[in-house]
């Protein structure tokens, strides 16, 4: 079964759920008449609308690259995420609103908090498995729509717990007003939430450089580089769904043939895969070596040295990131 396939099979699994805990968040605000209660189903509904986004956007992801489309359809998962972020923050965003609403007007008695609490302690622990879960696999199989959905199942768990604690706290003080006052502070972290989901995104749609990806990436080649591999440059991964894409230009002895220098990209592709997982499409430019690249060369018995071994050239997200061949200098 592919990645995409794993994904897809999972965020079903997410959307049923969010249905379910919709369904037993509107009986727990029918018992009770808590405005709390009542803005936590309201954020369900974002919930079910975004798990099913998720689930299209997945669904497109899985399709297979075609004429219109070369290098696949993954970047719908960085559009579904935007659009869920956005739901999330406007949830949050609703809650405080109808917190303050609440505070402000006349605060109406809250009964049968014993069947509350249980229903809704019962969806946030639901809640948090099932988004633990869909984040791990997604950033397993490089899904920002997966992990958007599992943050937003988790950042609902966080809104829930404040609920939780609030009508702990009315039960036994009796203090109306508390019930508002602990949505509205956890509202505040959905709305972090959603925020983080969006710029997530918009760095994806924008191509912008993974850092933490890179590094791992130049830290395995660096550990396992050959001394056919002279040099690294111009390094560069891009996300599209679960499909990574790595370009780089590799520098190998200038006098290796053509099948010669096809055997240490075969090389290097099987680390990277061996690593990262299949799902890796590699796009590597051999470049034969130069007089000056002997000073940073550790190829032992070269019988058409220019220069003698001064150092070695560690390899660095900065220095295989630039477009430039190294020397020793």
């Amino acid at each position: 079964m592919t990645k995409a396939k794993q994904n897809y099979d999972f965020q079903k699994i997410v959307a049923v759920t969010g249905v379910l805990l919709f369904v037993v968040k509107l009986v727990a605000w029918y018992l009770t008449h808590s405005v709390a209660i009542l803005t936590d189903a309201l954020e369900s509904t974002v919930n079910v609308t975004s798990a099913f986004i998720g689930l299209y956007s997945l669904y497109i992801s899985a399709k297979p690259k075609d004429s219109h489309h070369p290098y696949g359809h993954g970047k719908v998962e960085f559009v579904s995420a935007a659009i869920e972020g956005t739901l999330i923050a406007c949830a949050g965003l609703l809650i405080i609103y109808e917190a303050i609403k609440n505070l402000l007007g006349t605060l109406e008695p809250i009964g049968q908090l014993d069947y509350g609490i249980l229903l809704i302690t019962a969806t946030a622990v639901v809640n948090y498995l099932v988004g633990a879960i869909a984040v791990k696999k997604g950033r397993q199989n490089n899904s920002l729509a997966l992990v958007a959905s599992g943050k937003h199942l988790q950042s609902d768990t966080y809104s829930t717990i404040g609920i939780i604690i609030g009508l702990i706290l009315l039960f036994f003080t009796k203090m109306v007003w508390l019930d508002s006052v602990v949505a509205l502070l956890f509202a505040l972290l959905i709305v972090y939430t959603g925020y983080k989901i969006i710029r997530d995104s918009l760095r994806g749609i924008m191509d912008e450089a993974d850092e933490e990806l890179l590094k791992k990436m130049v830290d395995l080649l660096e550990v396992h580089r050959p001394p056919e591999w002279i040099d690294l440059h111009n390094m560069r991964i891009i996300k599209y769904g679960s499909t990574l894409h790595l370009d780089c230009h590799l520098t190998v002895p200038w006098y290796l043939n053509v099948h010669e220098a096809h055997q240490e990209i075969d090389k290097l592709s099987r680390l990277v895969n061996e690593s990262f997982g299949e799902n890796i499409e590699l796009s590597v430019h051999t470049d034969g070596c130069l007089d000056f690249s002997c000073e940073i060369c550790e190829k032992e018995g070269c019988a058409v040295r220019k220069a003698e071994f001064r150092q070695r050239v560690q390899w660095t997200v900065e220095n295989v990131s630039n477009n430039n061949r190294h020397n020793a200098s």
